[in-house]
């Protein structure tokens, strides 16, 4: 059954409605044109409850942007969306290409911090967020009374006499649900080991991140990455206005999961639209993702909270191996990760995920 407008529709029913899906839902197909986002293709999701949102095939399968009912959901950077062939690879440059937006992976050989690893100069976050991928494809269809969006492509990252890895990835939403799935394989399709590093930047903004906003999750321990995240790590879930000159911080939350490994972890705001509510949750599997960084950016134009489940800490490929810590992918070794993002649109539905975190 498909839940649109409040009521329950069979295929069959929803069909006497209306002349096509696309007049409740669907995928709109098209190519971004102007100034240095000319170029990059586009898939626009629409699930008919609100929720709406991007998917940059130009871009390594990410999603640029998100909205529910016309509210924002993510954070957007002023770089907009950019091309490609603008990345620079080098130190931050990594940065120049960052919109933000709800999901930018990064990896897939290394990420965080940039460093140099065995004679190798790593820039920051690594390449996966700016690789085109490959055998694009979407789809609408139908099973049974059940109406599935989807996307899949591939994206490589590899060199001659160097790593081979590829990323295939499928995009997945529910016609009348107001949540996504990230449904990723990466495999090593080389013949030597290789360094394998990855991380979800999911990137929350305003109005979900506002004044008096909060960080929910089932965390056991906080560890703040350095000085400047311990002043004030006690506040590591709580949010405040944009502050002026205010400096990253960046915490390691150990995180508890259920009897399967899942965790769940959501920032809300019960005070929006006169006491509402709403909120973006992440649900992923502790078992694939033994990691969690928080990135807390309370600045002003730079106003955004990072959920960041991970293979990985963010200091550096170099720091991991040092600690013993790097994972590997060995020749023909393949790894799942998994992810579901939703709404959280009212105080109820906050306080069911806070009950269901609780419970962890």
């Amino acid at each position: 059954m498909v839940k649109l407008f409040g009521v329950d529709y069979r295929r069959r029913e929803l069909y006497r409605r209306i002349g096509d899906t696309s007049q409740v839902g669907g995928i709109k197909y098209y190519e971004l044109r102007d100034g240095n986002e000319k170029g990059v293709e586009a898939l626009d999701f629409r699930t008919g409850s609100g929720l709406r949102f991007t998917v940059l095939p130009g871009r390594g399968m990410d999603i640029s942007h998100a909205e529910y009912k016309g509210i924002p959901l993510c954070w957007r950077s002023p770089t907009r969306d950019v091309a490609s062939w603008f990345y620079e690879p080098e130190g931050t440059g990594w940065l120049r290409s960052f919109y933000g937006g709800l999901l930018v992976t990064c990896g897939l050989t290394s990420a965080g911090a940039p460093s140099e690893d065995e004679g190798v100069a790593l820039g920051l976050h690594g390449r996966a967020s700016n690789i085109p991928a490959r055998n694009v494809a979407f789809q609408e269809k139908w099973e049974g009374d059940e109406c599935i969006l989807q996307a899949k492509g591939t994206i490589r990252e590899t060199k001659v006499f160097g790593e081979n890895l590829s990323l295939e990835r499928l995009i997945e939403a529910k016609l009348g649900e107001s949540r996504l799935y990230v449904r990723d394989k990466v495999e090593n399709l080389g013949f030597s080991r290789s360094p394998h590093m990855i991380l979800y930047h999911i990137n929350i903004g305003f109005p979900i991140v506002d004044k008096d906003s909060m960080f929910l999750a089932p965390v056991s321990s906080v560890k703040p990455r350095d000085k400047e995240a311990e002043e004030g790590a006690e506040e590591y879930n709580r949010f405040s206005d944009p502050i002026p000159g205010f400096k990253e911080k960046v915490y390691y939350l150990d995180m508890k999961g259920d009897k399967n490994g899942n965790v769940y972890a959501a920032i809300v705001n019960r005070k929006f639209m006169n006491g509402n509510g709403i909120g973006v949750y992440v649900k992923y599997n502790k078992t694939q993702l033994d990691h969690f960084i928080e990135w807390k950016m309370m600045g002003e134009g730079t106003y955004v909270v990072g959920m960041e489940p991970a293979n990985c800490k963010v200091e550096g490929r170099a720091k991991m191996r040092k600690e013993g810590a790097l994972k590997f992918l060995d020749p023909g070794e393949a790894r799942n990760y998994e992810l579901e993002i939703g709404v959280l649109e009212s105080n109820s539905q906050i306080e069911s995920m806070e009950k269901l975190i609780r419970e962890i």
